[in-house]
């Protein structure tokens, strides 16, 4: 008896939550587009132009959500957030995901009722000083005026190195990131500190770039990726999906440009993530091209990254850790089967 009701029980458990994954998916079809939250303008990640439209990796993961749904990646709107805005706005629902250079880590993850769902940028905090400063190392800030954003991990990352190098700093806070760039470029501050990618992309906006520079050290790791609501499996699979079907897709060699003419491909694995093999997006309540959609309409993470903040963008940011597993990085995705 005891057997029974504990599997009466979990068919229970398992109807409910099944149920339950299906909320956000519902909702995001009824209205016809993804409500993804964003930066309030971090160059490479996501800035808006003078027009309105977006740009940057954070942004293009948001279409290739909407490209796996609707087939369609331009049924996305877009919720510029501040640091302090961003988990109160994913948390009420005002947007279905956060795809915002958010850091994952331990607190966010299992105190605030969040999932993170890959890494999409392997970040880490570093400075920037003026070169007239003649500031080498971040070993010679010892007494300098820090400009950072609040609400941020980036605080307390800064906290931790001065106090284990036995430094003294004076920080200097604000809400919004162009506000700690305007300080910094105002002079009210000795240095600034954000992830690394965040000094290389707000660099281009100071009146004179070269006359600034990031110092060498990296203080911390900053995994960053798209965050979603926890309880709701099938949302956080789909977000989950669509950055590995990118990172899949650059390792098979598929593209936007490419990808029509693989479809008649003899090679299993290509033939499974372009949906002509088998049926993995049922599982998700997708069709079976969805992973199709995503390269054929937004590209795979190589394309993504290089017009981006790669070597087809002002940044410039070398691959690094953001490499495939296969060129010495990291970046690795689990297999479509």
């Amino acid at each position: 008896m005891r057997r029974y009701l504990l599997l009466a029980s979990t068919a229970a458990l398992i109807a409910f939550a099944s149920a339950a994954s299906a909320t956000t998916l519902d909702d995001v079809k009824k209205k016809g587009f993804v409500q993804c939250g964003v930066s309030q303008g971090l160059k490479g990640f996501s800035s808006p132009d003078d027009k309105g439209g977006w740009t940057g990796i954070d942004v293009d993961l948001c279409r290739a959500i909407a490209a796996a749904i609707f087939g369609d990646p331009e049924k996305v709107k877009f919720t510029p957030l501040s640091a302090k805005e961003r988990f109160t706005a994913l948390q009420s629902g005002e947007i279905d995901v956060l795809s915002r250079n958010t850091t994952w880590a331990l607190s966010r993850d299992t105190a605030l009722g969040f999932d993170f769902r890959g890494v999409i940028y392997y970040d880490g905090q570093g400075f920037m000083v003026r070169k007239s400063s003649g500031v080498k190392s971040a070993k010679d800030l010892d007494g300098a005026s820090v400009c950072v954003l609040m609400g941020t991990s980036t605080s307390l990352t800064l906290a931790d190195y001065f106090r284990s190098n036995n430094m003294k700093y004076e920080p200097i806070t604000f809400e919004k990131d162009d506000e700690v760039v305007a300080a910094y470029e105002s002079g009210r501050c000795d240095t600034y500190t954000t992830d690394r990618s965040g000094l290389y992309a707000n660099r281009l906006t100071l009146k004179d770039p070269q006359e600034n520079i990031v110092l060498p050290e990296i203080i911390s790791k900053e995994p960053l990726g798209p965050v979603v609501r926890h309880g709701d499996n099938q949302w956080g699979d789909i977000v989950s999906w669509t950055l590995y079907t990118m990172l899949n897709a650059e390792e098979l060699g598929l593209n936007s440009g490419n990808v029509a003419g693989m479809r008649e491909s003899d090679n299993p694995e290509i033939r499974r993530v372009l949906g002509t093999e088998g049926k993995f997006g049922e599982g998700m309540g997708l069709s079976d091209d969805w992973a199709y959609n995503i390269i054929a309409k937004v590209g795979n993470y190589a394309e993504m990254f290089d017009r981006n903040v790669g070597k087809d963008s002002p940044l410039g940011i070398p691959r690094g850790l953001n490499a495939l597993y296969t060129q010495g990085g990291i970046q690795y995705a689990p297999p479509i089967r």
